[in-house]
């Protein structure tokens, strides 16, 4: 049984900063991609970041690109978002996910193609 459990949530005012982090475990943490998903209330759930197996390659949604950081510790078996120049738009909750299959790139950008999921942690940005 995989798990994958968010932490790192909160409420922030626009410009400041937040690092997400999720734990995972369950099955071999460093063969799988892993991404970040948000959903905003009455809207779809949306790529944010994802990272590859080893950690070597990493994508972004336009959105976020240049302020986001997404980053990985196999040893840990945890992923990282580091969250800068927030946004009130950045406001959603904030979803850890994995592929389920080995050597993935984490670069898909459909929720359909990820196979695990964590609860999730609110993020809230005030202007």
């Amino acid at each position: 049984q995989v798990q994958l459990v968010e932490s790192g949530g909160g409420l922030v005012q626009a410009g400041g900063s937040l690092r997400l982090s999720c734990a995972a475990s369950g099955r071999t943490f460093s063969s799988y991609a892993m991404a970040w998903f948000r959903q905003a209330p009455g809207k779809e759930r949306e790529f944010v970041s994802g990272i590859s197996w080893s950690g070597g390659s990493t994508s972004y949604a336009n959105s976020v690109k240049g302020r986001f950081t997404i980053s990985r510790d196999n040893a840990k078996s945890s992923i990282y978002l580091q969250m800068n120049s927030l946004k009130p738009e950045d406001t959603a909750v904030y979803y850890c996910a994995g592929e389920g299959r080995v050597g993935g790139w984490g670069s898909s950008i459909f929720p359909d193609d990820y196979d695990y999921w964590g609860q999730g942690t609110q993020v809230t940005v005030s202007s």
